[in-house]
């Protein structure tokens, strides 16, 4: 553990995941492992935009519809609720640095760097790029924020500075003029508002004045997942949430909506990667 306003949790080996986070620079978080042959991640989804790079080995990447084998070299992005995962292949080596990114943080960046006029958050139409200089700049990043002498001022102007090069490199899509999935995003909105209770499907269909076949049907069409495996992401997003603040694992997962810990402890797992434990503070 380094100062009460950083943490680095390092791993005990290889094969477990590192995260490091900061109260001084609470939009982004890092993680990384070195072998993750045994790490093996359902579908799932972010709140945050998410980039990743990967350094060894190669594993599967499935990203909504989209599905390609990558390597050392390829980066990776995730726009906010997209489903996907990423694996590892057999028996080799696999090992990444990824980056989650808060969306309103990354929002202001864009609207200051001319890319979002009306001030919300454009997606990125790529999912993996192979481009050098991102790669390299994802890497340098990593490095400056995981160092413990490196101080704030650094770590933020590194932060800015590489994600004003993702914006250049990739220069996201302008958002359609009429959002023709504005029932679904209000059903999920109103699930994420409500994720640590109990929901009803009536409940979602209400808000989002949709019939339970199409809500079901469209939902999985713009999330990937249905609205219950949405609705069990976003638990375990409250939950990293509330571990970070180094809450007991017991209460975050009653909080969170779970029947008893060792609920929660399997769902982690599948969805992180990694134990409640190893990701808390």
């Amino acid at each position: 553990m380094s100062e009460m306003t950083e943490t680095a949790i390092h791993a005990n080996s290889a094969r477990a995941p590192k995260f490091w986070r900061s109260d001084a620079l609470p939009f982004i978080e890092a993680r990384s492992i070195e072998d993750g042959r045994e790490v093996c991640y359902a579908k799932h989804s972010h709140e945050t935009f998410s980039i990743g790079a990967v350094t060894g080995g190669r594993s599967v990447y499935v990203n909504r519809h989209a599905r390609e084998w990558i390597g050392a070299g390829a980066v990776v992005m995730m726009n906010p609720d997209d489903v996907h995962a990423c694996n590892p292949v057999a028996d080799e080596r696999w090992s990444y640095r990824m980056l989650h990114v808060d969306v309103a943080w990354l929002t202001k960046l864009q609207h200051d760097l001319g890319f979002s006029g009306n001030q919300a958050f454009r997606a990125f139409s790529q999912t993996m790029t192979l481009d050098e200089a991102l790669f390299d700049g994802l890497n340098r990043l990593y490095t400056i924020l995981v160092d413990h002498d490196a101080d704030m001022l650094r770590k933020e102007s590194a932060a800015i500075t590489f994600f004003s090069e993702v914006q250049h490199s990739l220069n996201p899509a302008a958002p359609p003029d009429y959002d023709a999935s504005r029932q679904i995003t209000r059903a999920a909105e109103f699930i994420a508002e409500n994720c640590t209770r109990s929901l009803k499907l009536e409940e979602v269909c209400e808000a989002a004045e949709l019939s339970p076949s199409h809500l079901i049907r469209a939902f999985k069409q713009r999330y990937g997942m249905t609205p219950h495996a949405y609705l069990i992401n976003r638990r375990i997003q409250y939950s990293r949430a509330q571990l970070r603040r180094g809450r007991v694992i017991a209460d975050v997962a009653l909080d969170a909506g779970f029947a008893d810990q060792a609920h929660l402890q399997r769902t982690f797992k599948r969805l992180v990667a990694a134990t409640p434990g190893q990701y808390r503070t």
